[in-house]
């Protein structure tokens, strides 16, 4: 087991160091933002979400005739299940740390594995949106190993992926799930969001027609991360956003995913009261496993899963970047 101890934390009593602490850099979480939740009531006996996506109805063009009850329509249900799992991690300080360290170490340890938290539930909602079935290669290339490092982002790209979105009548966004509250939404102007990396912002900014969010003339809902917007998209930057190495993807250069999604795209769900929970375990807790109280234990569990409900809203744009 993994211990925090005296020597991993320099001497408070030889050494002067500013007790300032310096913020960490912390990315920029975007990708839970987006889609419906759904949360599995605590003690329900189990553990799986259903979501259920009704088909839309064919028209009916043909004239009724008078006196006759025509043979009507089923509805056509489908639907889409998905485990909630569970997820964790914790530190182990030792009482030396606590009783001679100047910095409210439990604290600062509650901190930084609340962030290391809100990281893991962000890489793994990412890591499904990246793998849904409606993919657009830039330049026209067949697919991912194909793509150049002349396969930029460029207008036509992004009013191509639009077309295809409403084309597929995939809905604009218009509201997102509040960061402080994590379940609470908040509305926005209604368009399709993209969620770039900032090596890809680079590219975006040069582009005709892309207006930079200083420039818009209602800034009254912009979001967080938010970089501009083009035809029907508002984009928003985060280095958590999906690339593919080369080295590791088999490809000839740096592939980047740019993914813009529409309403319902993808649900999140939890177990209610069991979301996400900070854990300390304080000295002598541990009964015969710590005879001496020198060790405290703090970490973090969630409960969480992410599940695309449909393709057809969402498109992953892949490219590479200029930088």
């Amino acid at each position: 087991m993994p211990y925090t101890t005296k020597g991993e934390i320099s001497d408070e009593v030889s050494a002067f160091y500013d007790r300032t602490l310096l913020e960490r850099l912390k990315p920029l979480l975007v990708h839970t933002k987006f889609g419906q939740i759904r949360d599995i009531p605590a003690k329900s006996g189990s553990n799986t979400i259903k979501f259920r996506k009704y088909t839309a109805l064919s028209t009916n063009t043909t004239a009724l005739t008078e006196g006759t009850t025509p043979v009507g329509t089923q509805l056509a249900v489908t639907d889409i299940t998905a485990d909630v799992l569970q997820y964790g991690d914790f530190v182990t300080i030792t009482d030396v740390v606590q009783y001679e360290s100047v910095d409210a170490v439990l604290t600062e340890a509650a901190q930084v594995l609340g962030e290391q938290a809100a990281e893991s539930i962000e890489e793994l909602t990412r890591d499904v949106l990246v793998t849904g079935t409606n993919a657009q290669y830039s330049d026209n290339r067949a697919n991912r190993y194909y793509i150049l490092a002349s396969s930029l982002v460029t207008a036509n790209e992004i009013r191509e992926a639009v077309a295809n979105l409403a084309g597929g009548n995939a809905k604009k966004i218009t509201n997102i799930v509040n960061p402080d509250t994590g379940y609470a939404t908040s509305p926005i102007n209604a368009a399709y969001v993209g969620i770039v990396h900032p090596k890809t912002v680079y590219t975006l900014k040069g582009l005709t027609g892309f207006i930079p969010v200083e420039q818009y003339a209602n800034k009254a809902d912009v979001m967080d991360g938010e970089v501009g917007a083009l035809d029907e998209v508002r984009f928003i930057q985060t280095t958590k956003a999906k690339y593919w190495p080369s080295a590791t993807a088999s490809a000839i250069v740096d592939v980047y995913a740019t993914l813009i999604l529409g309403k319902d795209a993808y649900g999140i769900s939890r177990i209610s009261g069991q979301a996400m929970k900070n854990i300390v375990k304080p000295l002598g807790s541990g009964g015969t496993d710590d005879p001496l109280d020198q060790r405290t234990t703090s970490g973090w569990k969630a409960t969480f899963v992410a599940k695309i409900l449909d393709d057809t809203a969402m498109l992953r744009l892949e490219h590479s970047v200029a930088i």
